[in-house]
C-alpha cells in the first residue's frame, strides 16, 4: 500500500466511528495525518478512538450533524484541539431504508435528507471559514452511484445523493480560486453496516448492478478519498469520482 503524504494535517471525518469513515481514519493516520472523528453514536465512537488512537493523535467529538449549534461546537472544539482544520470528509450517511416512493413516510424520507445532505451543508458551512483562514483546503464528499443513477425503492437516499453532488460542484467552483478542492466520490455499495437497514432484496439488485459482481471494500474507497485530500490531488474541484466498480455509465 503506497503512503499518500498527509504529514501534519488535520483530518475531520464524519461518521468515522465504522464504516467507510473509519477506514478513511485509519489510512489518514497511516499518512502521517491527525483525525478528528465526528459522529453521533457517543459508545462507539469512544471505542473506534480507543482503537485508531494506536495508528496516531485522535480525537473524538460526538455530534448530531445536522443540529447546526452542534457542528459550530464540533468545529471550535477540533480547532481547540488541533490547531487548524485542512481536510473534511462527509462520510456520515443512512439509508433510511427501502420502500416505493409513495410508501415512504415522510418523516423518513425528510431524516434521510436531512443527515445525507443538509448535515454536509452545515458542516461545509461550519469548516469552509477555517479553511479560507489557512488558504488551504479539501473537502471531499461521499455520494453515491445511487445519485447519479437513482436506485428503484430508495428515492430519499438517490435524492440526498444527487443533492450532495449538486452541492459539491456549487461549492467547488466558489472556492476554486482559494485553494480550496472540492470533489465527491460515487461509490457503489460497500458491505458495510448500513446493509443492516437494507431488504435482502435491494441488496440484491445492488449487486446485480455492478460488473465486477462484487461489493466495494471500505479500505478502496479510504485510497481514492483520501488522494483527493491531498496535496497531490491539485487541479481537480468540483468533480465527481466513480468507485463502481464498472456500474456507472456517465
Amino acid at each position: 500500500m503506497n503512503r499518500i503524504d498527509l504529514d501534519n494535517r488535520v483530518v475531520v471525518v464524519t461518521g468515522g466511528a465504522r464504516g467507510i469513515g473509519y477506514a478513511v481514519a485509519q489510512r489518514a493516520l497511516r499518512s502521517g495525518a491527525a483525525v478528528a472523528l465526528w459522529d453521533l453514536d457517543a459508545e462507539r465512537l469512544s471505542r473506534s478512538q480507543a482503537e485508531l488512537s494506536e495508528l496516531g493523535k485522535v480525537s473524538a467529538f460526538p455530534v448530531e450533524l445536522t443540529d447546526e449549534a452542534a457542528v459550530a461546537r464540533a468545529t471550535q472544539d477540533t480547532i481547540a484541539a488541533h490547531g487548524a482544520i485542512d481536510v473534511l470528509i462527509n462520510c456520515a450517511g443512512i439509508t433510511g431504508g427501502n420502500g416505493a416512493t409513495w410508501e415512504l413516510a415522510p418523516d423518513v424520507w425528510r431524516r434521510v435528507i436531512d443527515v445525507n445532505l443538509i448535515a454536509p451543508y452545515l458542516t461545509c458551512r461550519a469548516v469552509v471559514p477555517q479553511m479560507l483562514k489557512q488558504g488551504y483546503g479539501r473537502i471531499v464528499n461521499i455520494a453515491s452511484v445511487a445519485g447519479k443513477e437513482g436506485n428503484p425503492n430508495a428515492s430519499h437516499y438517490s435524492a440526498s445523493k444527487a443533492g450532495l453532488i449538486g452541492l459539491t460542484k456549487s461549492l467547488g467552483k466558489e472556492l476554486a480560486t482559494k485553494n480550496i478542492l472540492v470533489n465527491a466520490v460515487t461509490p457503489a455499495a460497500a458491505k458495510t453496516e448500513i446493509f443492516d437497514s437494507m431488504s435482502q432484496q435491494h441488496i440484491d439488485y445492488m449487486l446485480s448492478k455492478i460488473p465486477m459482481n462484487r461489493f466495494l471494500l471500505p479500505e478502496e474507497a479510504a485510497s481514492l478519498i483520501l488522494w483527493l485530500s491531498s496535496e497531490d490531488c491539485a487541479f481537480s474541484t468540483g468533480a465527481v469520482f466513480d468507485l463502481s466498480g464498472g456500474r456507472a455509465t456517465y
